[in-house]
This record gives structure tokens, sequence and C-alpha cells, in this order.
């Protein structure tokens, strides 16, 4: 702990920097930023701490108690008090400077744990509810937590584990018991305990020191180099993020954000958790994914992030449905007019395409896709709809965005802008191509990787992130990706093939729900085989073959489709062999295929 007076000047630097950095956004020359009100911050704490002093009574949560119940809100005033109350618990038995760890569903239980840790308390390590028991204690031992803060159904888990001995965990914490049981507290009577003791003049958390560059979060995740790591990010990280980001894009206190992904993934945690609650919008949470059209009409949001196999689904989904009401040619003819009119200032949508605008809701403003690179046709085809589709590029050690596609300069096929003050280039680039890899720098960079000199070393040269992502950036600064430097093919002639290029062609193949290319090495030559397994959509396959067609006439359709798509293509490209699964593939909770997963490989 730093004494007060070297603290008080630490703090002052903190302040002044942030005020520069919002300055130096508020009054930038670049054309592409359009929202000039960045608002200086210093770190989470005093992120939050402000957004309820400026949004009082504005809702930030929007959450369920109970399953197919209402939905209950939480002003920012409420929320504070909550997490001052949590955090000072949390002191107050221990925890200080240690890890806490935060599982479970969505919940604005989840987002309060989260704050309470890292505004003061310790260090926030978010773990990945869909891990297996195994994982998570052993993400447990490797980060040395102390607390764990958990939905109910992880509670005989964690029971095991501290009475193991194998783990450093003190405190247990239920965030859905409504009481204290014998070995675990109540998250509610945690809350009400700090309260308490704030009222007798117990400012442990309210008067915590914050180190704007140290690590305050910890995640896990397969990295840059492929191996299960822990990313170190710090408040500064985020800040950098909260502050630049709505420079691209406009954010309104008015906003609603419905909350689908997992908030583990520092994409859902920074920009549908953090960011929201810096331009005092409010948060919804969804139930689950079988509820999300119930959730969308209940809530009537206006922001959306997801992932490209959610946005896929919804799109194929709104052309089938058109298809069988005999309206598809009549939906196709009114999106060509529509482009036409609106170039002279005229939006037929709000008329025409209010039964696809309801199925979000009815006030989607943009929706916003990460995670992977999506077809350019779907993120146009929602535009087409009445709401804006933008692509961002993020990785986990960048806290996570590394370019983000303005609202209104945005390139359907690019992954994005790289925003005000950050930087990217490519590196060991063809001559022919001008594709390398991609190189990044900014604030938002993460310390390092936790324990792992050498990996660090690896990623992180003379300040730039080497992201393993290879593409190329335009001459306005935005980026396109072409893949990955690890999933590369590399034919006995020494010629790249990039996997996801292909796989971005199989995707509009209508027959085709999920796909993944390899290169397999053929038995009879030394010749390496481009080689998709494919996934079939058997709502379209069935429409053309009928009902239980075998795989033999599966094939024969999807090489139709497959074979113009190989005279597009030079033939070290073109694939030559395909595989038809009957099931999907098993997938990370950031919905990306495992690619190096033997079973994904059949």
């Amino acid at each position: 702990m730093l004494n007060k007076e070297v603290y008080t000047k630490m703090k002052q630097a903190d302040m002044d920097y942030a005020v520069k950095r919002a300055n130096e956004l508020n009054t930038s020359k670049d054309p592409r930023v359009m929202y000039k009100n960045s608002r200086p911050i210093m770190n989470i704490k005093h992120m939050l701490e402000t957004s309820a002093e400026l949004f009082p009574e504005n809702i930030a949560f929007m959450d369920k108690e109970v399953k197919g119940g209402p939905y209950l809100n939480i002003t920012y005033k409420e929320m504070l008090e909550k997490v001052n109350g949590l955090g000072t618990a949390l002191i107050a038995h221990g925890l200080k400077n240690k890890k806490i760890a935060v599982i479970g569903e969505n919940s604005y239980r989840w987002g309060i744990s989260y704050l309470a840790a890292v505004c003061g308390a310790g260090v926030v390590v978010p773990l990945d509810k869909e891990l297996s028991p195994n994982e998570i204690k052993q993400l447990i031992i490797e980060a040395e937590v102390s607390c764990v803060l958990y939905d109910g159904k992880f509670e005989e888990d964690f029971l095991k584990m501290k009475a193991s001995g194998q783990t450093n965990i003190k405190v247990l914490v239920n965030m859905q018991s409504k009481e204290n049981a014998s070995a675990s507290y109540s998250f509610d009577e945690l809350v009400e305990e700090g309260v308490k003791f704030m009222s007798e003049e117990n400012k442990d958390f309210l008067d915590a020191q914050i180190i704007r560059d140290e690590m305050s979060m910890l995640l896990f995740t397969s990295g840059t180099t492929g191996v299960s790591k822990g990313v170190m990010l710090s408040h500064g990280n985020i800040v950098e993020e909260l502050m630049t980001a709505p420079t691209l894009l406009e954010i309104r206190p008015t906003d609603i954000f419905f909350s689908i992904l997992p908030m583990h993934h520092t994409y859902e945690c920074t920009c549908g958790f953090l960011l929201p609650l810096y331009k005092g919008s409010a948060i919804a949470y969804c139930e689950g994914l079988k509820y999300i059209v119930k959730n969308l009409s209940e809530v009537r949001p206006t922001m959306l992030l997801a992932v490209p196999l959610i946005l896929e689904s919804l799109y194929k989904k709104i052309w089938q449905n058109a298809k069988k009401s005999g309206k598809e040619k009549m939906l196709k003819k009114v999106i060509a007019i529509n482009r036409k009119t609106k170039k002279i200032g005229i939006d037929l949508g709000p008329v025409f395409m209010k039964k696809i605008t309801d199925l979000f809701g009815g006030r989607m403003r943009i929706i916003i896709c990460g995670g992977a690179a999506i077809n350019p046709d779907i993120l146009q085809g929602i535009n087409d709809f009445g709401i804006t589709a933008l692509q961002g590029y993020g990785l986990t050690e960048c806290s996570p965005i590394c370019a983000l596609n303005p609202d209104k300069f945005f390139k359907n096929d690019s992954l994005g802008y790289v925003p005000p003050g950050f930087d990217a280039k490519i590196i060991d680039m063809d001559p022919e191509t001008r594709i390398g890899e991609i190189c990044v720098k900014g604030g938002n960079v993460m310390l390092g990787y936790y324990k792992m000199p050498e990996e660090s070393a690896k990623v992180l040269v003379d300040g730039w992130l080497h992201t393993g992502d290879l593409g190329y950036i335009d001459k306005d600064n935005y980026i396109y990706l072409t893949g990955r430097i690890k999933n590369v093919i590399i034919t006995k002639n020494g010629k790249n093939v990039y996997p996801e290029e292909i796989e971005y062609y199989l995707s509009n193949v209508p027959y085709i729900k999920e796909c993944m290319v390899m290169g397999i090495e053929s038995k009879s030559s030394d010749e390496i085989l481009i080689t998709a397994s494919i996934f079939p959509d058997m709502e379209e396959v069935t429409e053309v073959l009928g009902n239980n067609p075998d795989k033999k006439a599966q094939e024969f359709l999807i090489w139709t489709e497959i074979d113009k798509i190989n005279k597009e293509m030079p033939y070290f490209k073109r694939i030559k062999k395909i595989s038809i699964r009957s099931e999907e593939f098993e997938k990370t909770t950031g919905k990306k295929i495992k690619r190096n997963l033997e079973e994904n490989k059949v």
C-alpha cells in the first residue's frame, strides 16, 4: 500500500492523463470520429462512481429473479450501493488484494461481484461456466484464487475444492442463496453486512487504492499461441477502451444492451457490460438462448453484441420464413427499391420491414458482431432490414478492441477501423498479396501472461502485440482478416491456403449450416488435399431432396455447389474432398469451432 502523499500524487497524474486523453478524442480531426463526448476516467471505480453521480435514477440492470418472471430494474444509485456493500464485506473477510473468481450465468449479481472484486477488493478472475469441475479446479489453483462467487449449481463442486486443501480458497459466496450456510455465504447477506459496516464508518473499500497500471483482471484464454494462459489486464487497459470506442459509434444513456454472450469473455465484459455502464445505458440479461425472441419482445433493446453463429442463424431463419410464406420475391424487391430510395433520403424500412425488426424487439439500432469474421453479405442483409450491423475485431490480450467499424462509415467486408490513439501494422508481408501478420499497439494491450514471461516475450515485442492473425490494412486504416497463422494450409508446392477464406465461400451455400476446412495428406500421393467437413442445413436439404435423404444424396447436392466455387478459385485452393457430418461441430463458449479437436475433423 502506498502512503497517502504518494498515492494522491499518483491519482492526480492518472487524472491528468485521463483529461488529456479525453481531450484528444473530443478534439480529434479524424473524419470517422463522429461522437466527441468522452468523459475522462482514471479507472473502473472512478467510472462507476461518476456514472452513478451523472445517471443516479437511470436503470443499470434489468434481470429476472425467477425464470419466466418479470424483469426487475436496478438503478445506477442502487448498483453503486451494492458494489460498495459487497466490496466492503469482502475486505472485512480478509480478501484485500486476493484473487477473487466469479462464475455463473449472466446476471446483475455476476456484474456486482466483478465490480466489487476489481474496484478495491482484489484481482477479479472471471471463469468459464462451461468448463468441467477438474478444469475449473486447475484454474483456481493456477490463479491462486482465495474466494469464489458462484451460481448455486456450483456449490457442491466448490465445497469439495475447498475441503480438498489443494486450493487457496478461504471464502465461498453463493450468488443465489438467500441466507448464509455453514460453509458458504449468501451474496445478499454479504451485501447487507457491508452496507452495515459502511454505516459504522468502515471506509476500507470506499478509500481503497486503485493502481491504474497493475494487474486487476486475470482472464484465461487460449492466447495467441494456442496454450491456455492467464491474460493480465489493468484498469488502464479497460478505461482506454471505454473512452475510445464510443467515438466511432453512438451510445446513448437511453440505450438498452441485450446481454446474451458469456460475461467471462472480454468481448461481452468490456463491450456489453462496462461500456454501457460508462455511458449511462441499461443492460438487460437474456434468460438463455431458447428465450431470445421472448426476451427481446419484453425488453425491446436497442443494442446487441453477437457472434457470427447467432447472427447467421437469425438471418437464415428470416429468409427461410419468407420463402415458406411465399414472400421471398417481394422482400427482395422491397430491399432493392429501398437501397435506391435511401440514396435520396427516403427510408422505406420502418414501413415494409416492421415484421422483421419486431423480431429484434422493434427498437434495435445497432448490432455489433465480433469473435470471428462474418460473411459481409449477412451484415449488409441486416442493414437492409433497417438495423445497423457492424463488425469489430479484438483479442482478450487487447481488452479486447483492436478495430471497430464506425456506425457512419462502416465497410461490411472489413473487421473495422483502427480507433484513434491505437495503432496497427502488418509484418512479414507477402509482396504479392500484401497479407502478413497483424500487430497492434496502444493503451489497450495487456501487461502480459500470468507467470509466463517467456510466452509474453514471444507476443509482446517493442510494445507491439503480435496477434497471430493474418490479414492486411487498406489505405483508410481498416483491417481485413484472412486467417490465423496456425491454421494456414501449406501445399506441397509451397502455396498458402487460408481455410477461413474457403469457409467464407462455403457459408454462402444454402445447404451448408457449418463447415471446417483443413489440409489432409493424400494416401495415394504426396499431395495435400483441401478437405471440407460439412454439417448440412437439413431444412434446406430436405426441401430439395425430400425427407430422410441418405448421405450420398446430400453429398451430391453439396458437390454441385462446391463445383461452382472451385471453378472460381485457383487449382491449389480447390476443395478436393468433403465429408458430411450428422452432428454439429463442438464449439467453445464463444461459439467458435474447436479446430484441433479430433472429433471435429472426422
